[in-house]
């Protein structure tokens, strides 16, 4: 095995589209890391192959911060969500649904999943060479948090590099890299201000071929820690 990196960022998404949870450490489970994209809200009516309210729908979503009051059962833990204008609602209550359906003109409703509704795969991964590469073809620091990815890994490697390989983590837990992870319009949305801009989707079509970051799947389970180092197993 040799040394790749180290693990810089840790972050879930207790609710599709919604703010990520910066975490000091997480544990990985089949269906990806803990608590990760468990809640979803679902467009009433719309019964095509994508019918999930998201940052396209509604930019302003990704400025809610949702939170697990008892991280350690995420199953079963109440999700505290702080609205941008810091009201306060439990995730189940009726007036923050339909203050999201309010927002986007699209009736929508609660969904939980105990499997996580991802549109691909369960994990998702980046490394700081990889971030400083978009950097320079975009001619400017984009915030990390647009892509909305579960591991950020310090590496003087690009994450495509480790394609069809074994990534192993501090005490030995697993991610076999597969595919990489194609872009929509929601690297468009600021996670601070929700504004939008269309040239960091553009930099991404022309330079990377759409793509960015690299989807992984668990192969052993384990606990993932800030700091942990990262190795490529051979």
């Amino acid at each position: 095995m040799s040394l790749v990196g180290k693990v810089l960022g840790l972050a879930r998404f207790p609710v599709k589209s919604m703010a990520g949870e910066a975490l000091p450490e997480v544990e990985l489970r089949w269906t990806g890391l803990a608590g990760d994209r468990q809640y979803a809200f679902v467009q009433q009516g719309q019964h095509g192959r994508f019918p999930w309210l998201t940052g396209r729908d509604l930019s302003d979503l990704v400025r809610y911060r949702p939170r697990f009051s008892t991280p350690e059962d995420t199953r079963l833990s109440p999700v505290e969500v702080t609205a941008p204008d810091g009201a306060a609602f439990d995730l189940r209550d009726a007036a923050l649904a339909a203050r999201l359906s309010a927002g986007s003109g699209k009736t929508s409703a609660l969904i939980q999943m105990g499997r996580g509704v991802f549109d691909q795969m369960p994990v998702s991964i980046i490394t700081t060479a990889s971030l400083g590469q978009l950097d320079a073809l975009h001619g400017t620091a984009l915030d990390a948090r647009r892509f909305r990815i579960n591991i950020l890994i310090e590496s003087d490697a690009p994450e495509t590099e480790w394609a069809g390989q074994m990534l192993e983590f501090g005490d030995g837990t697993r991610l076999l890299v597969n595919g990489p992870a194609p872009r929509c319009a929601m690297v468009t949305i600021c996670p601070e201000t929700a504004a939008r801009d269309a040239g960091v989707l553009r930099t991404v079509a022309q330079h990377l071929g759409g793509n960015f970051g690299m989807y992984a799947a668990a192969a052993r389970l384990g606990m993932i820690r800030l700091g942990d180092p990262v190795r490529l197993v051979a």
